[in-house]
């Protein structure tokens, strides 16, 4: 299989969620994922897509509601988590591009859901991790949530926060100025 390095996929997941602990016989299930394919070598964000995916072991709380703005009518009306893979690997390539996310939970989640159900994997082995890559460039000794990190870079936060299309809008911004980021280097010399 050939690489692609034309462009990153920049993914951001929204998954049910309470407001406390997880209610007996239900689970984290991805109800969004948002999509902006990245030109790194532009910054060009390609387009902005929101797929609204349909939970199979969990329902929508009003507290995820409330975060996220998604209702469990919306997300009734979406589609499965197999079909979403398989727009993730025919549409955008993703098992063949680095893609990108902010931070390990959404890689994370894909592995868990993907195994649970038996739906292949939807990504190749690189993934890069925005919000590790924003640490190091700065320089910091603990990382921060993604809004605080667009703020630190500069960057107004675009559309709602925890809606999974615009929130990889933004990460795909960040991404890109992160990638311009210059750090002075150590005279080598001495």
């Amino acid at each position: 299989m050939t690489r692609r390095y034309d462009q990153i996929i920049v993914v951001d997941i929204e998954c049910t969620c309470w407001e406390r602990k997880t209610p007996p016989g239900q689970e984290n299930e991805i109800i969004e994922i948002g999509i902006v394919p990245l030109v790194p070598k532009t910054g060009e964000r390609l387009s902005k897509r929101s797929l609204l995916v349909k939970p199979e072991r969990s329902t929508v709380s009003p507290f995820c509601t409330e975060l996220t703005s998604l209702t469990q009518e919306q997300v009734d009306g979406g589609i499965t988590f197999a079909e979403a893979c398989a727009i993730l690997r025919h549409d955008y390539r993703a098992h063949q591009r680095v893609w990108a996310s902010y931070g390990d939970y959404d890689r994370q989640q894909f592995e868990r859901q993907c195994a649970a159900r038996g739906i292949p994997y939807p990504f190749g082995a690189s993934h890069l991790n925005v919000k590790t890559l924003y640490t190091l460039i700065r320089g910091m000794s603990h990382d921060v949530g993604m809004a605080q990190a667009l703020e630190g870079i500069g960057l107004p936060l675009e559309g709602r926060h925890h809606r999974g299309d615009d929130d990889a809008w933004n990460i795909a911004k960040m991404l890109h100025l992160l990638l311009l980021e210059r750090q002075p280097m150590p005279d080598q010399t001495s």
